[in-house]
């Protein structure tokens, strides 16, 4: 990781339980993942690194920053979060630039993926 000034460097979320956000990104989007004790996961591979901090309670819904995923086939994409177990929160639709929908990962974190026109 290079740290570039006042660039967004590391993302960090909630989660409840590692386990199944593990399953959930590694399946839905490929990322690695590393242990740091029982209470903190971090990861890579996806073009900026992060991590998720364990809390006895996650608020489901809009977490402050919307992290925004892209993806080439959106419905592929919406088809592989419903079966690794994450809730559409909100359907595709249409914007200026292209496409998107909103969903929520197993610990009730709010995201959104999207795709250009076409």
């Amino acid at each position: 990781m290079s740290n570039v000034e006042n660039s967004i460097n590391y993302i960090e979320f909630p989660m409840t339980d590692p386990e199944p956000i593990i399953v959930f990104y590694e399946t839905v989007f490929g990322w690695e993942f590393q242990r740091w004790g029982e209470d903190y996961l971090s990861f890579s591979g996806a073009e900026v690194e992060g991590g998720f901090n364990r809390q006895t309670e996650v608020n489901e819904g809009r977490n402050g920053v919307l992290v925004i995923l892209y993806a080439n086939d959106l419905e592929k994409k919406l088809e592989q979060i419903k079966a690794a177990g994450g809730k559409i929160v909100e359907d595709i639709y249409a914007f200026p630039g292209g496409r998107r929908f909103h969903f929520a990962d197993p610990s009730g974190n709010e995201l959104a993926v999207w795709s250009e026109k076409g």
